[in-house]
């Protein structure tokens, strides 16, 4: 297993020493020219060796991954963070570390509407390719990750935790924990076996934001974590979307904030990403017209009166049809109607 490499264990021993956080981890290893020198220079022996040694064998028993940034399997996106963790550890399937992410975060008390649209949204992007990140939580969190899991496949979904990678809360989502590590995956940057403070919140939320190429925020009052979430994303110069609510609701306040300052895109659905299978049907159908209309066109020119007839529709759709093909230089307007470009 990944954890059993030696280096990757010296710089374990490194950044769980008391103190260290992510900038003066890289101090030392930079400064001591490795990560081996510097366990040996620092003597890191004693109580935090057979600490790490424990935390390791725990994370052997119940499966859990450790991943450092110099890793291949190292999330790219998080990677590109500034001062992100330089090792996590990860409890399900790494596959799902290399796919793109987009997160989608919000209020724990959502309404039933909010969570089954972020929910809905969720399974859209999960059916495209995209894993959805988020951070397991109640409400919004939760709807998101369960969206992600309704759609078909695998690597479906991340949830970033401010526990262990074991450790979870909050304890109703127990079942979804078990659904993420087997469809998706679990990552932290705390030891295996951690119970999280309410500082270690503050770090989940940055790394959720981390680890997406953009994030979708839903239902959030102004000073809750999912809008210090959206706005670690900004940080990061990484699109933000926001599902704008009624005015008159406190949780309206994050995404319709966000939209108010020009700092989020409206977000209204998939069809801000994709093209639906409606729109699909209705770009096909408008092919189709485009080829008939073009089947009555040539080099005689046709008015717009008798392409009505010929072609049996309405005259607001032959105009409308022939405003699209001459913008697409199929067709061009001159004495007497229009002739083929």
């Amino acid at each position: 297993m990944l954890f059993m490499n030696q280096d990757l264990f010296n710089k374990l021993l490194i950044f769980r020493m008391s103190g260290i956080g992510p900038v003066k981890y890289r101090e030392l290893i930079e400064g001591y020219g490795g990560a081996e020198t510097a366990v040996e220079e620092l003597r890191l022996t004693g109580d935090l060796l057979d600490s790490v040694r424990r935390e390791i064998d725990l994370a052997e028993k119940l499966g859990i991954e450790y991943i450092d940034e110099d890793s291949e399997m190292f999330p790219a996106a998080y990677k590109n963070a500034k001062n992100h963790s330089p090792i996590i550890s990860v409890r399900g399937n790494l596959k799902t570390l290399g796919k793109k992410a987009v997160a989608m975060v919000g209020t724990r008390h959502a309404t039933a509407a909010g969570m089954a649209f972020m929910s809905n949204l969720a399974r859209e992007f999960a059916s495209r390719g995209y894993a959805v990140v988020s951070g397991m939580a109640m409400g919004t969190d939760a709807a998101a990750h369960r969206g992600a899991l309704a759609a078909d496949g695998d690597s479906l979904t991340l949830a970033g935790v401010a526990g262990g990678a074991d450790y979870i809360w909050p304890p109703e989502n127990e079942n979804l924990y078990h659904e993420i590590v087997e469809r998706g995956a679990v990552i932290s940057d705390m030891p295996v076996g951690f119970v999280p403070a309410r500082n270690n919140f503050i770090v989940r939320n940055r790394m959720v934001a981390g680890l997406a190429d953009m994030l979708i925020l839903g239902e959030a009052d102004e000073k809750s974590g999912s809008v210090a979430t959206a706005k670690f994303i900004l940080e990061l110069s990484r699109p933000l979307w926001a599902v704008p609510s009624h005015p008159s609701d406190e949780r309206s306040a994050g995404p319709n904030g966000f939209i108010k300052r020009g700092e989020a895109k409206l977000c209204n659905g998939a069809s801000d990403f994709f093209e639906t299978p409606a729109e699909k049907d209705a770009t096909e159908r408008s092919k189709d017209a485009s080829a008939s209309l073009l089947d009555f066109i040539g080099n005689v020119p046709v008015s717009e009166n008798v392409l009505t007839g010929l072609a049996k529709k309405h005259i607001s759709e032959i105009a409308a049809e022939l405003v699209r093909l001459e913008l697409a230089g199929e067709v061009k307007k001159v004495d007497g109607g229009f002739v083929r470009a």
